[in-house]
């Protein structure tokens, strides 16, 4: 059963399924279109929805990001706008595995189905053409026999008058002959053409048509297998970013349970980032005027903090909880007492790594021109000389700026947490130390290395410490810890909020005394 032996007079049934499966086609790859449009837009509003609430660079919320639930947050934008990507692979790959594949093959099926029916129709084409010379000889035929039959009784007529001659009769006879004779020739023409045109015929309904209808049958069914993949791929294509989809909720469900689980901690580094380091006002005195105390002394006496408005001292008079903000100092003398540590210790850390390098660059440089003297081709000694100048002032710069706020972080109640600097406490004649600094650049920086080994000290343990909390010790003197991590405590908590320890692995440096529960003892 096929359309070539069942569908063989079924031309214009065939043309209108085989359109429609190309209409189907071309419908399908316009739904998937507007798919592909849809997730496009769709991955684009949530790009745009993702930077929408993500914290712009130095902004208040991006400082609030240090908070495991603010980063929460941001861990979310993050996973969504990867989400948004996922999205956008699933529209292209719509686009080039259905949309291009499709539009490809429909081209193809409409050249096949264009030839197969125009095979047909020259095949009917033919065959009528055929039919049509077999009408003309046997119309031909019919009106040539008619006509020798007409001769024949004419010959007969002309035969039996009396009236005629023998010369009438011959020629009614001859004429009669003639006209037969033409006739029997059409009759043997329109036989011949009758046995050809039915070959003709037998080839067209038995092999022509079926092979032609089998071709376009094998056309379509090729179509519809095509677009059977095409609506496959329709989910396929899903299917396969599936995993990383799942990743990115996997993602947003993890950002929810890390701030579920780091609360108390986001508590505790509240604690650490603002703690001020004030002891609370006591009561304030009973000043009893009717002793007969004088103004003078009364007046006096209000110069010492004992409320609220004196907290910050004689000259930053501020409610605690007041929205009003002093003006920033070099000092850091604007802040609290632990903040104000914190931002020295900073400060501090930031001039020692400048500092640093250019120490190393001065090490080059005096290496650089080491090899100059020995070696004058490679290049003038005398050129280096005012980068190491240079270099050398830049180093008593930085050294001063150094000691200058290491007395600050020291006056405030802290010691220094880093290794770059140190307070010189053998004050050399400021002349003197510039003008031997000239005349030997090196020496600036051995003195300054000294002064490194000067700090070195050892401490005993003094107890133990158990990590409450996770702490990336990223700032310079501190060290990292692990919930659950256990420490030698080697120097206590002196009121700057920092406790100095000692890992099992033998580092040492400071911790957030908040971080740890402290037993004391060994």
């Amino acid at each position: 059963m096929g359309w070539g032996t069942d569908l063989w007079d079924q031309y214009d049934v065939l043309d209108k399924h085989t359109q429609s499966g190309l209409d189907l086609v071309d419908r399908y790859v316009k739904f998937v279109k507007e798919r592909t449009e849809i997730e496009q837009n769709y991955a684009k509003q949530l790009r745009n929805l993702s930077k929408k609430y993500t914290p712009k660079r130095g902004s208040k919320e991006e400082q609030e990001c240090r908070f495991t639930n603010q980063q929460a947050f941001v861990d979310i934008l993050n996973e969504m706008n990867d989400y948004a990507g996922q999205r956008e692979i699933i529209a292209e790959n719509m686009m080039l595995s259905i949309c291009l594949e499709l539009t490809k093959y429909l081209q193809e099926v409409k050249q096949e189905r264009k030839s197969c029916l125009s095979d047909a129709k020259k095949a009917q084409q033919t065959l009528e053409s055929s039919y049509k010379q077999l009408d003309n000889i046997k119309k031909r035929f019919e009106r040539e026999w008619r006509e020798a039959e007409k001769a024949n009784q004419n010959a007969e007529k002309v035969d039996q008058d009396s009236t005629a001659t023998k010369a009438d009769v011959e020629k009614a006879k001859v004429h009669a002959h003639s006209r037969t004779h033409t006739a029997e020739e059409s009759r043997n023409d329109y036989a011949a053409l009758l046995q050809k045109y039915n070959k003709e015929q037998n080839q067209f309904y038995f092999t022509e048509i079926p092979q032609i209808y089998s071709k376009l049958q094998e056309v379509e069914e090729r179509r519809v297998r095509k677009l059977a993949e095409g609506y496959t791929l329709f989910a396929e294509m899903e299917k396969r970013v599936m995993p990383i989809i799942g990743k990115c909720l996997e993602g947003i469900a993890k950002a929810g349970n890390n701030s579920n689980t780091n609360a108390e901690r986001d508590s505790m580094l509240l604690v650490e980032q603002h703690k001020s380091g004030f002891e609370r006002p006591g009561d304030l005195e009973f000043e009893d005027y009717s002793h007969g105390m004088n103004r003078a002394s009364s007046e006096s006496s209000l110069g010492t903090p004992k409320g609220p408005l004196d907290l910050l001292g004689k000259n930053k008079k501020l409610w605690p909880f007041s929205k009003k903000k002093p003006a920033a100092s070099e000092d850091f003398g604007h802040l609290p007492p632990e903040q104000r540590r914190k931002k020295l210790q900073q400060k501090m850390d930031d001039i020692g790594k400048e500092l640093q390098k250019e120490v190393d660059q001065s090490q080059a440089l005096e290496k650089m021109k080491d090899v100059y003297e020995k070696n004058s081709q490679l290049g003038d000694p005398s050129s280096l000389e005012p980068q190491i100048s240079q270099t050398a002032l830049n180093v008593q710069r930085l050294q001063g700026e150094m000691q200058k706020y290491e007395s600050w972080l020291i006056d405030a109640g802290g010691q220094a947490l880093s290794r770059h600097g140190s307070t010189n406490n053998n004050t050399h004649d400021k002349s003197g130390s510039e003008s031997s600094h000239e005349n030997n650049p090196q020496a600036i920086y051995t003195e300054f290395d000294d002064d490194f080994d000067d700090e070195e000290e050892i401490f005993a343990p003094i107890g133990q410490c158990t990590a409450l909390y996770n702490f990336e010790g990223s700032s310079e003197g501190t060290i990292p810890m692990r919930t659950g991590e256990v420490f030698a405590v080697v120097e206590e908590d002196k009121g700057d909020g920092w406790t100095r320890v000692q890992s099992a692995s033998g580092d040492e440096g400071y911790i957030p005394t908040s971080y740890v529960k402290i037993s004391p003892g060994m």
